[in-house]
């Protein structure tokens, strides 16, 4: 006769393993009895719980990309890890983008029947999205404050629990804070040691090869816009067209140079550097060893469209649903999210180096160009 094991472990169920009896008892909001929600009700709490759920994944692979880019040198492999982690997260913003559609199918009247019982609670306390903003960089002196004119307060105090102290939210994202470098910070470390031509930024002639190149590009760049201004002013209607199309190249020529002339308080050689790097990378994509830190910088670039997508398609949900009353936590509401739409921007330079972009067969020829070929050792 057979005898099982006394610690032989017990075998596994789906519902064990996602403990789906956990996650259906926790849609019950203040009542802590969700019989006596409305189904309008239970699907706000739930898309928000759905939202929240998506936002730690977001975190765990925001983290694993920043801590790939730590190192004091990154392998060329391990950016296929970082493009991974970026696509992931721009994969869940992209879907979660979708689940204000599911809000939208609540009218106005069914919101407000249970809305008064949020006040003054707000999705501006969301402390893993604060988390995430922090973790990709934004800056802190950035940050728009909300609630009603003349008693507003910082994003930290709104996370503060009742009566001012600390709570699970506030500490949440004080630990963040604390948790240095930031997504932003790391790739420009990392775009600041990226050898420009050839040229490693640590060798003794590296500013003058960074100027060198520089001033290659400025040329092409310069030649690119003025052919287009030449062919623009050749179709115009009259002079004073002319004159104005001549003022608009002439700025846009002028603000690529002061783009590559960053003041010192602005970080001077480094930022400039850092730029160059970006420039250089998608100037020449195609060259073997470009291949991944070009898609890091694709994979940013199509991260922060999608957050900008989400803000803009969570104002839209609400202007919708309770137009453009003031919000639960006494925010501006709908005009409060457009500003975040529009200002929270990170990456700010990697779109900028598309208006710098050119033709590739316009783009000066490299000097060491076999120097981002594949290797053998």
């Amino acid at each position: 006769m057979l005898v099982p094991a006394m610690n032989a472990p017990r075998p596994a169920t789906y519902w064990d393993y996602i403990r789906v009896e956990d996650l259906l008892g926790l849609q019950s909001g203040l009542e802590h009895d969700e019989s006596k929600l409305s189904n309008d009700e239970v699907l706000f709490i739930t898309v928000h719980q759905v939202f929240e759920l998506w936002f730690k994944l977001m975190l765990r692979e925001l983290r694993t990309a920043r801590d790939l880019f730590t190192a004091d040198r990154v392998a060329e492999q391990q950016l296929s890890g970082v493009a991974r982690s970026l696509k992931r997260a721009t994969s869940i913003l992209r879907v979660s983008t979708q689940h204000w559609e599911v809000m939208e199918t609540m009218t106005t009247r069914e919101f407000l029947a249970f809305r008064e019982k949020l006040i003054p609670a707000s999705g501006f306390q969301s402390a893993q999205l604060r988390q995430i903003e922090i973790l990709i960089g934004l800056d802190e002196s950035e940050r728009i404050p909300m609630g009603p004119a003349g008693k507003e307060v910082g994003y930290l105090a709104a996370l503060k629990a009742a009566g001012g102290g600390a709570s699970p939210a506030y500490d949440r994202v004080k630990r963040e804070l604390a948790d240095k470098p930031s997504l932003k910070d790391a790739i420009h470390a990392w775009l600041a040691r990226t050898p420009i031509d050839g040229c490693d930024p640590k060798d003794k002639n590296a500013e003058q090869q960074l100027t060198q190149f520089l001033d290659k590009f400025l040329a092409a760049h310069g030649s690119e816009i003025d052919s287009g201004c030449e062919h623009a002013r050749s179709i115009a209607d009259s002079d004073a067209d002319r004159v104005a199309l001549q003022q608009r190249y002439d700025a846009e020529k002028a603000a690529v140079r002061a783009f590559f002339t960053p003041p010192d308080q602005a970080g001077g050689a480094r930022t400039r550097r850092i730029r160059a790097a970006m420039l250089f990378i998608e100037t020449y994509r195609e060259l073997p060893l470009l291949a991944w830190p070009r898609e890091v910088l694709d994979s940013l670039v199509e991260f922060e469209q999608y957050f900008v997508i989400f803000r803009q398609r969570h104002a839209r949900m609400v202007e919708r649903i309770i137009g453009r009353r003031t919000g639960t936590g006494g925010s501006a509401g709908v005009d409060y999210l457009d500003t975040t739409a529009l200002k929270y921007r990170i990456f700010r330079d990697l779109w900028a180096i598309r208006t710098l972009q050119i033709r590739r067969a316009a783009a000066p020829e490299l000097a060491n160009a076999a120097f981002y070929d594949f290797r053998n050792s």
